[in-house]
């Protein structure tokens, strides 16, 4: 009986001579697309090309914008304001993307092959979800309790600084101009390295451990394990963390605004920032349009290196496995 079920169901499966064949309709795909489609065009493109265009201008955001063409371009490349604020868009590249890099990988490195190993997953865990709290938490949050630790008088720093017997080293963390930039770099360090910390762990994870356990049995100790096994291995998680971060630094905006709004005296201005101020409280919005427009196509022009990077790095993998 189940010979004979089964016999007819084929036969019921099979396609009649002269009957409508169904098709899938392969262009339906499509429309599951086009949601997103029209959101991408209305929230990033659109904007973006009116940007591009009011660069093109000189408007004071009110009346009709008159055409300018490149002068605010050629304005741009004389005025010293925005190259500082581009030499400090730099330096929190390498607190936002080198030094994080570095600690996340070492912390990735200590927490897989030692805690883990030594003290559970469930420890791992925990530890990981607290390097990570700061990425999830509000800037503003953040900003504000930092500007408290940082506060010249009965801030934080400063009493402990005092009560360990280095009251000479006290400083004015967000006021003195000397010292302002590398004060929000380090809180830029503590807000980003929990990002390189849980790529780098998800890398080392798909890691094959039989190249450990063959690498360790010839005598190699952990640091060659880790260079020449784990590294390479996680070449593309690198590349990703690289890029994601110095997109990050270089459109920073919220922890400048809330530490220091670009003071003092311009010592932590960016040039998201910048152009904010430009745009806003000087309305000069086609010169704030034409510092915009820049930064944007210098984030898209390093993505795109960022993205040929990785699948370079992806494509050696892959040829090394096969």
């Amino acid at each position: 009986m189940t010979v004979i079920v089964e016999r007819g169901a084929r036969a019921a499966g099979k396609h009649r001579p002269g009957s409508p064949r169904r098709t899938r309709p392969r262009d339906s795909y499509a429309l599951f697309l086009l949601p997103g489609a029209l959101a991408f065009l209305a929230i990033v493109v659109l904007p973006f090309a009116m940007n591009t265009y009011v660069g093109f201008t000189d408007w004071q955001g009110i009346g009709s914008p008159t055409w300018s063409g490149l002068a605010n371009y050629r304005e741009l490349l004389d005025d010293s304001e925005f190259w500082a604020s581009f030499r400090h868009s730099l330096f929190m590249v390498v607190a936002m993307a080198a030094v994080p890099t570095v600690i996340g990988l070492v912390l990735a490195a200590a927490l897989f092959d030692y805690i883990g190993k030594h003290y559970g997953s469930k420890v791992v865990a925990v530890l990981r979800a607290c390097f990570y709290l700061p990425q999830v938490l509000p800037i503003a949050v953040a900003g504000i309790v930092w500007s408290w630790i940082l506060a010249p008088e009965n801030g934080s720093l400063n009493e402990l600084l005092k009560a360990v017997g280095l009251g000479s080293w006290q400083q004015d963390w967000l006021g003195d101009p000397d010292i302002a930039l590398y004060s929000v770099m380090g809180v830029m360090v503590w807000v980003q390295i929990g990002f390189p910390l849980v790529v780098f762990m998800a890398g080392l994870q798909r890691v094959d451990p039989q190249l450990y356990e063959a690498a360790e049995l010839d005598g190699a100790g952990w640091w060659r394990r880790f260079w020449h096994i784990a590294l390479p291995q996680i070449r593309p998680e690198t590349y990703v963390v690289l890029t994601w971060c110095t997109i990050a630094a270089l459109k920073v905006f919220g922890a400048v605004y809330v530490l220091t709004k670009g003071g003092p005296g311009g010592a932590t201005n960016v040039p998201s920032y910048f152009s904010f101020t430009t745009f806003f409280e000087k309305t000069q919005v086609g010169y704030g349009a034409a510092i915009s427009t820049v930064l944007t196509v210098i984030v898209l022009l390093l993505s795109l290196v960022g993205l040929r990077l990785q699948t370079r790095a992806e494509d050696a993998e892959e040829g090394t496995r096969a």
